[in-house]
């Protein structure tokens, strides 16, 4: 039997306490399960938060069981209750704290409901329980290579985001045209064969050097 006959090998698959085996799952198979984007922990922002909050829970814990305990409050909570009470709502200080308090509570929010990791792009998952990402620079790198292999090409810059790659080339001779298609078909199976999950869109600009 020659090699190009033999079965694929099996795996074992764990099932209870017995192994099972079943064959590998064929690469070239639709993706078995939908591949999402990466969440980031965001750990920075959650330990700044995280300072900032129990330093000012502290505070004012401190100065509470301290009152509480006979002595007289901090002068700083004094004055921030008398502040309070003293200005008004239409009070331009109080209006930019606000503002201030409003922004930093969006982009909490912001950070807490999107996935973040936006550099790295999901790929398929053509196996269960795998999951693969891309970085964009690794990808543009790819993109930019097989852009000026294009005949005519002198170099390219590429630009590469979630649904868009954006490619500015250079041709120092041949057609505008020419080369234009030919990028189109060289670099659109070259974003196939990437195996991103999701194959952005391709924009090809062509010009000569030293025009805009």
């Amino acid at each position: 039997m020659s090699t190009a006959d033999s079965p694929r090998p099996p795996v074992l698959e764990k099932t209870g306490s017995h192994a099972a085996p079943r064959p590998l799952p064929d690469p070239d198979a639709p993706p078995v399960t939908r591949a999402g984007r990466f969440w980031s922990a965001r750990r920075v922002p959650a330990v700044l938060l995280a300072l900032v909050l129990t330093g000012a829970s502290g505070l004012f814990l401190y100065d509470v069981v301290a009152v509480r305990a006979g002595h007289s409050a901090m002068s700083w909570r004094k004055d921030l209750a008398q502040g309070l009470a003293e200005h008004r709502l239409d009070n331009t200080w109080v209006l930019v704290g606000a503002g201030i308090a409003a922004a930093l509570g969006l982009w909490l929010l912001f950070l807490a409901l999107t996935p973040g990791r936006r550099r790295l792009l999901p790929m398929r998952r053509p196996y269960e329980g795998v999951r693969g990402g891309l970085d964009r620079e690794a990808a543009a790198m790819v993109v930019r290579d097989r852009a000026t292999q294009v005949s005519g090409v002198r170099s390219a810059h590429v630009s590469v985001r979630r649904r868009k790659v954006k490619v500015r080339a250079l041709a120092h001779f041949r057609d505008l045209d020419q080369v234009r298609a030919e990028l189109s078909l060289a670099l659109g199976s070259t974003l196939t064969e990437l195996g991103l999950a999701r194959t952005p869109r391709l924009v090809v600009r062509v010009r000569r050097p030293g025009k805009d």
